[in-house]
C-alpha cells in the first residue's frame, strides 16, 4: 500500500510540468475567445489529444497511479490554465468514471475506448444523471427503462438536462430507474452507442461561466439499447434489487445497496475539489502580482496590511484545500474507506475556497478586476459552478453531517 506523502514522486513532477507547460501555452492563450464564443473548444480538444493530454492511455495511466495524487495534479494544473477549457477537456471522464465505477471488464473495454477516439478523429462523451426535476434528489429521477425480454432491449425515455458534453458526444451514460418501487435503489446506468435512434439534443444552456464547456438538455424518446449495454450486466442488476426489496421489507440495510449515480459521484468528488484548487491558485496568483506591480499612493499595494493579510488568507485556504482533495484521493486509491465523508470534505472546502478567493481576487483588483481585460473576472464566474455541480455545497454537508452523526439529517 502506497504510503501518504505530501511529496509527489519524479514522474508525477515530470507530468506536473509537462502538463503546466500545455495549460500556459495553450489553454490560457485561446481561454478569452471560447468563453466569449460560448462552444466547445475543439481546436484545443483535437491539440490535447495530439500531444497525448487528451487520451485514454493518459487517463488510464494517472487513474491507476496507487498514491491516488495523479488525477488530482492534472486537474489542479488543466484548471489553471482555464475552467471552462478544463472541463471541456476532462467532461469525458466522468462518463468513462460511470463505466468504471458500474460496469463489467468487457464493457469497460469496449465502450471507454469509443469515448476518446484518437487524434485523428476526437471523439467526447457525456454522463447524464440530472433531470429538471431531479437534481440533488436522485430519488425524484422519471427516466425509465423498460426491459424488452422479447428483443433483449431495453427502452429508455424521459429527459436528462446540465449534460456536459449531452447531444455532441459519441458515448452517452445514462442513468435511468428500472424500478420505481425501489426508489433510488432502483436505479441502473446504459451506454448509449453512437447514433441511436431517438436520442437527441435539446436545450443547450448559456452559462455564467465555464462557457467553452458543452452543456445542455438529453432528450430520450423510445431509445432502445442492447441488453449489454445495461452497466454490470442483468443479473447482477436483479441480484441488486432483490436485496434493495428484501431491505425495504425488513425495514433494514436499504442503505447499502450501491446506487449508479452515487457511485459515480463518490468516485469523482475529489476530482471536482481539484479543479476548485487550481482555479483558486490562477487567481490568486494573478492577484499577488498584481498586488506587487500596482503602485498607489507611491507604494505598492501590497505594502498595505490590508491586502498583504487578504493574500495570506487566500494562500493558507489554497493549500488546506489541496490537502483535503490529497487525502481523499490517497483514500480512495488505496481502499480507505470514507468513515468522515473525506470526499465530500474535500469537494465542500475547495469548492467554497475558489468562490471566496477568486471574488477576493477580483477585490484586490479593484476596477481593473471587474473587467475582461483581466482573467480575475473570469474566474470569478467560474468558481460558482464548484459548489454547485456533483452535489452542491449543502448536499455535501448533509452528506458530511450523515456520516458523523449516524442520522438521517433531512
Amino acid at each position: 500500500m502506497a504510503e501518504f506523502t505530501f511529496e509527489l514522486n519524479d514522474d508525477q513532477k515530470q507530468v506536473r510540468d509537462w502538463l503546466h507547460g500545455f495549460a500556459a501555452d495553450v489553454i490560457r492563450p485561446a481561454a478569452a475567445e471560447w468563453d466569449e464564443r460560448e462552444e466547445t473548444p475543439w481546436p484545443v480538444i483535437q491539440e490535447a489529444a495530439k500531444v497525448g493530454v487528451y487520451s485514454l492511455d493518459f487517463y488510464a495511466q494517472q487513474y491507476f497511479d496507487p498514491t491516488g495524487l495523479s488525477i488530482p495534479m492534472v486537474m489542479e494544473e488543466l484548471f489553471w490554465g482555464d475552467a471552462g477549457i478544463g472541463l471541456s477537456i476532462v467532461g469525458t471522464g466522468l462518463a468513462a468514471v460511470g463505466v468504471l465505477a458500474n460496469g463489467t471488464d468487457e464493457q469497460i473495454g469496449t465502450w471507454i475506448p469509443q469515448m476518446y477516439g484518437d487524434a485523428d478523429d476526437v471523439k467526447v462523451a457525456a454522463f447524464c444523471s440530472s433531470e429538471p426535476d431531479a437534481g440533488s434528489d436522485v430519488a425524484a429521477m422519471r427516466t425509465r427503462a423498460v426491459y424488452d425480454e422479447a428483443k433483449d432491449e431495453w427502452v429508455l425515455n424521459g429527459t436528462k438536462t446540465w449534460a456536459t458534453n449531452g447531444g455532441i458526444a459519441n458515448v452517452h451514460v445514462v442513468v435511468a430507474v428500472v424500478d420505481p418501487a425501489a426508489g433510488s435503489k432502483g436505479h441502473a446506468s446504459f451506454i448509449v452507442p453512437p447514433g441511436t435512434p431517438g436520442l437527441s439534443q435539446g436545450q443547450k444552456f448559456k452559462k455564467h461561466g465555464i462557457r467553452a464547456s458543452h452543456t445542455a438538455e438529453v432528450v430520450l424518446e423510445d431509445v432502445r439499447v442492447p441488453g449489454h449495454c445495461l452497466l454490470g450486466g442483468k443479473e447482477k442488476l436483479d441480484e441488486r434489487l432483490a436485496r434493495a426489496r428484501e431491505a425495504k421489507a425488513n425495514g433494514t440495510g436499504g442503505e447499502r445497496v450501491k446506487n449508479a449515480a452515487m457511485a459515480t459521484f463518490e468516485a469523482s468528488r475529489p476530482a471536482v475539489g481539484a479543479m476548485a484548487v487550481g482555479t483558486a491558485r490562477a487567481a490568486y496568483e494573478v492577484a499577488l502580482d498584481y498586488a506587487m506591480t500596482r503602485s498607489q499612493f507611491g507604494r505598492p499595494i501590497i505594502d498595505n496590511q490590508g491586502i498583504a493579510f487578504q493574500l495570506v488568507d487566500m494562500r493558507t485556504r489554497i493549500d488546506a484545500a489541496r490537502l483535503l482533495v490529497w487525502r481523499a484521493s490517497w483514500m480512495a486509491a488505496t481502499g480507505k474507506p470514507f468513515t468522515a465523508a473525506e470526499g465530500s470534505m474535500s469537494k465542500l472546502y475547495a469548492s467554497e475556497t475558489a468562490k471566496e478567493v477568486t471574488a477576493q481576487a477580483v477585490q484586490i483588483l479593484g476596477g481593473n478586476g471587474f473587467t475582461r481585460e483581466y482573467p480575475v473576472e473570469r474566474m470569478h464566474r467560474d468558481s460558482a459552478i464548484y459548489t454547485i455541480f456533483e452535489g452542491t455545497s449543502e448536499i455535501q454537508r448533509l452528506v458530511i453531517a450523515r456520516t458523523l452523526s449516524g442520522m438521517p439529517i433531512r
